[in-house]
């Protein structure tokens, strides 16, 4: 589609009959290399189709093959085709795997890209629709909360009380589901104090009158303009006549209406995901989405991608044992046509510095080959945690022995105080009125113009209903600002007209203009001036920063990218071992993978449990299969009975979902003697080494060597004795009895008011009703002062 002529379809609309369309796909090379599934999800272009794509099973491959054989075939040309994904990097996959699929593609596909970006470029079209002009800004979430917080102050809010992030996260939620502020439901509106929907409504007005959008606005526009605007919303049907969806489990309701409105015209829409990967629900995503596929979208053709070339048979096991706990899913098995293998590895230890302790040895190890096998790259290794507090004992540890590690996820290039001011200059450059960008860089160099000037600048922009790049000219005009700051006032605001002019009309490239305003500005003399040891650092970034303007064709289009990408660039330098949470490893693969902190309360969260129950506990289950399956050749999960969480030493029963581990496919790592049940492989644990474990397991008791015991009873194995069961601790239970006054060292004193075996319930005064066990709390004669 060219921007010229965007009221009628692309002129190489798709023509041919049945014959044309096959004898064009006759020995289509793409074709050759697919297996039978895959195949399936690749021809069958008629009507919706889910394609089911469990971990690496090639659903990549598969995508690009059937955008290939759409084109090939002649159903549509490549500007017919929209492409979406949910992350900048997917987008950057798909197309450098397109341009290696064998077939000539004729054109590229010009709407392939993240739902926001795709969403920005259509609203730029039809900016005036949602009242705003082609050029807005789109703000990021430290502008949005600057923005919440003056809106929060002009009524006298005490932030700490109600603070702007509690507002945004709501607002972000709203948008999320599509709701606009008068569409927010009445159960919604005693939320921030019965004000919620006041000051959403507040904000929304306040980005028009700021030429701008925050990113739930993206989508939230698009729908809204769609739903209001029936010819627009045609107009775009019957542009896309093949929509292709990647991560479909992870779509919000936003989403999720924007591609059902799109697809409503024609049904062809392909959507690729895995219910067992939707780990995003903290941040909107409906897993339900995906789940109810085939009843919105009636006929829908289900394939199933179960052959997986990542992992060997023992990990997809594993895997697949786990996440069948889940109730609600779609289901599928993961198998693989290659043999033999590790087991998945289990081991616990007396704490977190001793776990990390045996990670560092076991990296070294494989990165030696003295592991009896051989010899591993550190690039190849990955540790991926729960909680991001769990990083610190990996990364103390890995200091300590000169380890060399890279934590994923850590602060981003363009988040860096240095590059968010060089970027408030670029965004006002361009858009004048981004209100935002002027309060940011007016002081910044010191100009003089402390709290005073700019409420006066404030005051003159609210007067006349303008900008305050508008308002702070009035202020000089009128003399309200004078003296050293009122030169510094006047010398900006040329050359911000300047710098406006020159970016308008082209005659400077965008490069040496971002130069040349970091110059003129002052702000590069500032950081060559600053004599602290962060400063070369910053010039660097600077450097850095201009940089990669080169690859962009102006200055907005930049700006753009970065707001919609903030990404980091790839470190440089050796081999790393990788550290990051489990939420930043999806889509990632590595040859070895440890998965430590496998806790109750750890992993799965105790938060999210509280919050959403049962929900969360499938949801923090799908995470752990992401985990699993990130492992190409060994997995080791490893838990600990004591782990320092905030400063605070905490004791832990092993995660529930090692209990789910299929046992024929674990192997136990623990000494015997250590910290080493909670895990329901009996085959591990034969004979009278069953007993022998389960005796000496007297750090916790987990419902896993319940169920092993059973089992190993039920096939004629030592069974163990009932005095030396760790199931129960009789001595415990024997001390307590319900309406006896406890106390524990986390929650306080309490009151018991009920016994199941070495269970107790107990009401503690100011942390409620828990449940503990018994061992972990004492008479209150016994705390000692």
């Amino acid at each position: 589609m060219s921007d010229t002529d965007e009221n009628s379809p692309p002129a190489g609309a798709a023509s041919g009959g049945l014959a044309a369309r096959a004898m064009a796909a006759r020995g289509a090379p793409y074709l050759d290399d697919l297996n039978p599934a895959q195949r399936d999800a690749v021809e069958r272009l008629d009507g919706p189709v889910l394609m089911l794509a469990g971990a690496g099973t090639g659903k990549t491959k598969a995508l690009m093959a059937r955008v290939a054989h759409i084109v090939t075939t002649r159903r549509a040309e490549s500007d017919e085709i929209l492409a979406v994904t949910f992350t900048n990097k997917a987008a950057r996959e798909m197309k450098d795997r397109l341009s290696r699929t064998p077939f000539d593609l004729r054109s590229p596909i010009k709407w392939m890209g993240t739902f926001h970006a795709l969403s920005a470029k259509i609203l730029r079209r039809h900016a005036e629709l949602a009242g705003l002009k082609s050029n807005f800004t789109i703000l990021d979430t430290d502008d949005q909360l600057r923005l919440l917080k003056q809106l929060l102050r002009a009524e006298n809010i005490d932030d700490k009380r109600w603070p702007a992030r509690q507002l945004a996260h709501l607002i972000d939620g709203w948008k999320n589901r599509a709701l606009t502020p008068e569409k927010v439901p009445a159960a919604d509106a005693a939320a921030f104090n019965n004000r919620g929907t006041e000051f959403y409504a507040a904000y929304q007005e306040r980005l028009r009158t700021l030429n701008a959008v925050d990113f739930g606005d993206l989508l939230l526009h698009v729908v809204t303009i769609f739903q209001a605007h029936p010819d627009v919303l045609a107009q775009y049907q019957r542009w896309f006549r093949y929509i292709l969806v990647d991560e479909y489990q992870d779509t919000n309701v936003a989403q999720y209406l924007w591609l059902r409105l799109l697809a409503q015209g024609h049904s062809n829409i392909c959507c690729v995901g895995d219910d067992d990967q939707s780990i995003y629900g903290w941040r909107g995503a409906e897993v339900g989405n995906i789940l109810r596929f085939e009843k919105d979208f009636p006929g829908a053709h289900v394939v199933r991608l179960e052959q997986n070339y990542r992992s060997t048979p023992h990990i997809l096991a594993a895997a697949s044992g786990v996440i069948a706990a889940n109730e609600k899913r779609l289901g599928k098995t993961l198998w693989t046509e290659a043999e033999g293998g590790e087991k998945l590895r289990l081991i616990g230890h007396w704490d977190g510095e001793e776990e990390a302790r045996w990670i560092g040895e076991e990296i070294e190890a494989m990165s030696r080959g003295t592991r009896g096998m051989s010899p591993m790259s550190l690039d190849d290794m990955a540790i991926l945690v729960r909680a991001s507090h769990q990083m610190r004992a990996f990364e103390d540890r890995f200091l300590t022995i000169g380890l060399p590690y890279r934590v994923i996820g850590g602060p981003r290039f363009y988040e860096r105080l240095e590059i968010r001011d060089a970027m408030a200059y670029f965004r006002l450059v361009v858009s004048p009125e981004d209100d935002l960008a002027f309060e940011r860089i007016v002081n910044t160099p010191k100009r003089g113009l402390g709290d005073v000037a700019q409420q006066k600048i404030q005051a003159e922009a609210r007067a006349h209903g303008v900008s305050l790049v508008e308002g702070a000219a009035l202020a000089l005009e009128a003399g309200a600002i004078g003296g050293k700051g009122g030169k510094a006032l006047h010398v900006l605001l040329e050359g911000l007209a300047r710098w406006g002019a020159l970016n308008r009309e082209g005659r400077l490239n965008h490069v040496e203009l971002a130069e040349q305003i970091l110059d003129e500005s002052g702000y590069t003399e500032m950081w060559k001036a600053d004599k602290t040891p962060e400063a070369p650092g910053r010039l660097e970034n600077l450097k850095e920063l201009v940089k990669a303007l080169e690859e962009f064709e102006n200055l907005g289009g930049f700006l753009e990218h970065v707001a919609l990408i903030m990404d980091n660039e790839t470190e440089q330098g050796g081999a790393k071992v990788s550290i990051m949470t489990l939420h930043a490893a999806k889509g990632l693969e590595f040859p070895a993978v440890f998965l430590p902190g496998w806790e109750d309360g750890l992993f799965p969260s105790q938060r999210a449990m509280d919050e959403t129950g049962l929900k969360a506990v499938e949801e923090e289950r799908r995470l752990a299969y992401v985990g699993i399956t990130r492992a190409e050749e060994v997995c080791t999960i490893s838990f600990a009975a004591n782990r320092r969480v905030f400063g605070q030493w905490q004791s832990a029963l092993p995660s529930r979902f090692i209990d789910e581990l299929p046992e024929a496919h674990v192997e136990v790592l623990t000494p015997p003697g250590l910290y080493g049940g909670g895990f329901g492989a009996a085959a591990a644990m034969r004979g009278s080494d069953l007993e022998d474990r389960a005796a000496q397991a007297n750090v916790y008791n987990s419902p896993g060597w319940r169920r092993m015991q059973a089992r190993a009873g039920e096939r004629g194995l030592s069974q163990p004795r009932e005095s030396r069961s760790p199931v129960i601790d009789l001595e415990a239970v024997a001390r307590f009895a319900q309406g006896d006054r406890v106390f524990h060292q986390k929650f306080g004193y309490g009151h018991v008011t009920g016994v199941e075996g070495d269970k107790l319930e107990i009401a503690f005064e100011k942390a409620g009703v828990k449940k503990v066990v018994a061992r972990f709390v004492t008479a209150p004669d016994d705390v000692p002062f």
